[in-house]
């Protein structure tokens, strides 16, 4: 909570006027506890899993108007009530899982020292915060996916998540709960390590969240401005990672690339993709190869 009564008083105590968005924040979080203000991750969290992931919904039931084409594997075709199925699935582990998660993880938030007063971060604050956070949970996720697609954990929890060998954006948190669990702790590593005020930590939970609904969209639009960012992964590359499935040793990242290349876990997708750029080069010069009347689909040969 903001130790200031009014908007003269935390002005006199930082020594300058206010900016706006600080005066928009007193004026909203002034009167609020914050436990009240840290509670608004459930409905964050609520909005972006049910929202975000509409545009691909409908992507999906108009595939026939021209964006069967940026389908990563467009032999399989979601119906709404597939879709509508896997949101559902996905509400019951928020409402039994995330929300109480949320909920009972306060008192790590004040022991790390996450701020809601003021002043605000800066831009600058918040965009370097948010590329460590990105930094960290990437390389952390990394290890705990890969530790996920081991025997046990494979058999025991990750299949649930693999389900779908062909992701929606819907399935990006569709897991068992102790997935759930488990890699929460790297999404909650960045902030621990270097935490900054809760406005930062909405955002980073936002955009987490928002990336992995990317990630697992099941299209590669050629417009999408992540394809700017040095070594995102993207849809493609988690794609891949789905189709393979259980018996997966590629493409663990969660975000970026470079620990899959760094590691050696990038091979199989690596192969694949040169073995059909390779072939639909010889289809494009010498007619139909292997039975195939057209360039042949991103995902219609697999390698480990």
């Amino acid at each position: 909570m903001i130790p200031y009564t009014c908007l003269d008083e935390a002005t006199e105590a930082l020594g300058r006027d206010l900016t706006w968005a600080e005066t928009l924040w007193f004026n909203y979080s002034a009167q609020k506890s914050d436990y009240f203000l840290y509670c608004h991750n459930i409905l964050f969290l609520f909005l972006i899993f049910s929202v975000v992931p509409l545009p691909f919904v409908f992507v999906e039931l108009l595939r026939s108007a021209g964006f069967d084409k940026y389908k990563i594997q467009p032999k399989v075709r979601l119906s709404l009530s597939d879709m509508f199925r896997c949101y559902k699935d996905v509400m019951t582990m928020f409402i039994l899982v995330v929300g109480p998660l949320q909920l009972a993880s306060y008192p790590s938030i004040k022991i790390i020292g996450i701020r809601t007063g003021l002043p605000l971060p800066s831009g600058w604050e918040i965009v370097s915060q948010l590329v460590v956070y990105f930094m960290i949970e990437d390389y952390t996720n990394y290890w705990f996916h890969r530790f996920l697609h081991g025997k046990w954990g494979y058999e025991k929890i990750h299949k649930v998540h693999h389900e779908y060998t062909a992701p929606i954006g819907y399935a990006a948190p569709y897991a068992h709960w102790a997935e759930i669990l488990i890699l929460g702790i790297p999404s909650f590593l960045g902030p621990a390590i270097a935490p900054g005020h809760l406005i930062t930590f909405w955002l980073w939970i936002a955009l987490r969240q928002i990336e992995a609904i990317d990630t697992h969209s099941g299209y590669d639009f050629p417009w999408s401005p992540t394809k700017y960012i040095p070594f995102y992964g993207g849809a493609d590359y988690h794609d891949y990672h789905h189709y393979v499935g259980g018996q997966s040793h590629s493409n663990f990242a969660s975000v970026f690339t470079y620990c899959d290349y760094i590691y050696g876990t990038d091979k199989g997708f690596r192969y694949q993709k040169k073995l059909i750029r390779k072939m639909n080069e010889d289809f494009k010069s010498g007619g139909a190869q292997n039975g195939y009347s057209s360039p042949i689909p991103t995902h219609d040969l697999k390698s480990d």
